[in-house]
């Protein structure tokens, strides 16, 4: 079993009371395909659109990062299929079925090319569109990527922490979070894990999670495709993710003709919420 099989849901550890969002809290629907799509657009300038991960809405995004992509660039954020503000629809989930999902949003929402940001199973979303939607990528970052859950997949110990469903939803909640930062920056920074998690995410249905879920665990992976994605390319890891571990990525940048490789040092899964400013003037110099 692999995090690909994991249904654990992120809304058990967030009580309301937090906020922590970005300046501008503007919603908004447009139809795509069989689903209506929920969506924000934050500044102007070259597009740039990212993928969320699995288990979350768009809200859920570094504020940093947000405020720094949208100084310079028209930067699009959504809901994938089933979350928060979009429509789960009648067609079965894949990443492939994600992946059109966001070309479809940029046909929609007009803008016929853009940089491509993806997180996690986001990561592998954006990787089906470079590959499905070539003409619709120009640059393109992987955060915490891979291209086959089973080619270097977590240490056991980590699934088990994913799957135990004992104790409180609270605590199944902070077991999950748990894997997402090395322990001593957990230890360190309750304060933060409070800003990025204790705040309203929207709609988070367990049914979509389990959808989302068997999407990946049914994705037959892209590495023998890597070869096709002719982007420049950013791979950005943590040196310590426990859930994609490094070696993934890795991986990535020497199969991506076009790719580069960032690293950061006790970065876990979650290293945006780490590392925010560095993050974020990492991506902006790489989409200069």
């Amino acid at each position: 079993m692999t995090c690909a099989l994991i249904t654990l849901s992120l809304s058990a550890c967030i009580p309301d009371g937090f906020c922590s969002q970005a300046s501008d809290n503007t919603d908004h629907l447009i139809q795509v395909g069989d689903i209506k799509m929920g969506y924000r657009i934050y500044g102007n300038g070259y597009p740039v659109v990212m993928i969320m991960g699995y288990g979350s809405t768009m809200r859920l995004w570094e504020p940093v990062l947000i405020r720094s992509l949208s100084s310079n660039n028209k930067l699009i954020i959504f809901d994938n299929r089933g979350m928060g503000d979009t429509e789960s629809g009648q067609r079965p989930f894949s990443i492939e079925q994600f992946a059109d999902d966001t070309a479809g949003l940029m046909d929609a929402l007009d803008i016929r090319q853009a940089h491509v940001l993806g997180w996690s199973m986001g990561a592998q979303i954006a990787e089906e569109v470079a590959l499905r939607h070539p003409g619709k990528v120009n640059k393109l970052i992987l955060y915490a990527a891979h291209c086959n859950a089973n080619l270097f997949p977590p240490k056991h110990e980590v699934i088990q922490k994913l799957t135990d469903t004992s104790g409180s939803p609270q605590e199944q909640g902070m077991r999950f979070i748990s894997t997402l930062f090395p322990p001593e920056w957990l230890k360190d920074s309750q304060e933060r894990i409070k800003e990025i998690f204790y705040r309203p995410l929207g709609s988070i249905p367990p049914e979509t999670m389990n959808k989302q879920s068997m999407a990946i665990g049914t994705w037959k992976g892209c590495c023998d495709r890597l070869g096709e994605i002719k982007n420049s390319t950013l791979v950005i890891t943590g040196a310590d993710d426990m859930l994609v571990p490094p070696q993934n990525a890795h991986y990535l940048a020497e199969k991506i003709p076009n790719a580069r490789l960032v690293s950061y040092e006790n970065g876990g899964h979650g290293l945006m919420f780490q590392y925010p400013e560095k993050f974020s003037e990492k991506v902006i110099d790489f989409l200069k």
